[in-house]
């Protein structure tokens, strides 16, 4: 729900003066929060990517650089792909969204292509959600949205998402499409990176959902956002685009729980000290200070999603905290939080025998010393 508009105004100049002085926004996009939903329990990123501080310069302040990111070479690939995909007002794109989704409908033969130019953000959401009702209003055409902006709220704070296009079916429905440079190679991909476009295409089906309750409570008729997306990469080692119908009701329920899991940005503000700033331009003892007073949950998937992935790999390890083994060990460890109480429950110093954990580590000690105890016969 959107914060009341006094509320909602001392929140964004409250996170405004955590970035620093005339410091601008980065935008929280769906890559992003696909990995913040991913760790919803990361206070420390939930409020840096909230507050639009930019990770990849902090971390490099820090002095725990990141090697996060594209490089120029494949973010140049991946726009010339997506130019020869949309070409010719999107007549391919659409082609392929009635080939693997939709052929019971009339071949696209034609569409419309409503422009979505808008001032900032805000207005170009609302003329996307304008450009939405029409479509639907008006059923038995194809409608091609190119880069729609979508709104997403998320723990208390508005989220700007820009999909790569949103297609209204003649039926109505509206379908999430997916342009990546990767290749499709005998009409599969890599599943990793599969896997990452679905959580991604996740975020802007449950955005497209919220513009969805929005008009069917306004009376208009209800869209149907469907759960199939569309993945078009290149065939093989070409350059001409192959699609691929990927279901997403999974990545979708998953990202959905994990966002409404996340403490409200307004909550880890006002817990902070008072005068916290993550501005690179300070000096690195304070700057180190303001992250550290933000708890993080550090897990090695964090290396392939988070810009301060390092940094906080090195502060976990300095702790002894067990989550730099993994989230699944972790698991298994109950209330043993360190390395050294999981060591000291091994050997028998520490610990309630009771605990299951701590059982398993002391047969697991005793097996290791009769294994070693039989090799050195």
């Amino acid at each position: 729900m959107p914060l009341p508009r006094t509320r909602g105004t001392a929140l964004r100049q409250q996170l405004a003066e955590l970035r620093g002085p005339d410091v601008p926004a980065k935008a929280l996009d769906a890559r992003a929060l696909a990995a913040l939903a991913a760790n919803p329990g990361c206070a420390r990123r939930a409020i840096l990517d909230g507050a639009g501080v930019n990770k990849t310069a902090l971390a490099s302040a820090l002095g725990s650089p990141s090697a996060f990111g594209q490089s120029q070479f494949a973010l140049t690939r991946g726009n010339a792909f997506e130019a020869k995909v949309k070409a010719d007002g999107g007549a391919e794109l659409l082609r392929l969204v009635h080939e693997k989704l939709d052929r019971s409908a009339e071949p696209p033969s034609h569409a419309r292509v409503p422009d979505l130019t808008a001032s900032g953000p805000q207005g170009r959401t609302a003329r996307t959600e304008l450009e939405l009702r029409e479509a639907t209003a008006h059923p038995g055409a194809w409608t091609l949205l190119d880069h729609p902006m979508l709104a997403l709220d998320v723990a208390g704070s508005p989220a700007f998402l820009e999909p790569d296009a949103v297609v209204v079916h003649p039926d109505g429905g509206w379908t999430v499409v997916e342009i990546k440079s990767f290749p499709l190679l005998d009409g599969s991909a890599d599943p990793a990176k599969v896997g990452a476009a679905a959580r991604q295409a996740a975020v802007y089906v449950l955005a497209l959902e919220e513009v969805a309750a929005r008009l069917a409570l306004e009376g208009a008729p209800a869209p149907r956002v469907r759960h199939r997306v569309l993945l078009v990469c290149p065939r093989d080692f070409s350059n001409l685009p192959a699609a691929s119908a990927v279901d997403i009701r999974k990545q979708r329920a998953v990202t959905a729980r994990q966002l409404a899991r996340l403490t409200r940005i307004e909550d880890i503000a006002d817990a902070l000290p008072e005068g916290t700033c993550f501005s690179p331009e300070l000096p690195v003892e304070e700057l180190t200070a303001a992250v550290e007073s933000v708890p993080a949950t550090y897990a090695p998937e964090c290396l392939s999603a988070c810009e301060l992935a390092f940094h906080c790999r090195a502060r976990s390890r300095e702790d002894g905290a067990v989550t730099t083994l993994g989230r699944a060990v972790r698991a298994e460890l109950g209330g043993l939080t360190t390395v050294e109480e999981v060591l000291a429950a091994a050997r028998g110093e520490a610990g309630d025998p009771d605990d299951p954990a701590v059982a398993a580590l002391r047969r697991a000690a005793a097996l290791r010393a009769e294994a070693l105890e039989a090799a050195c016969r």
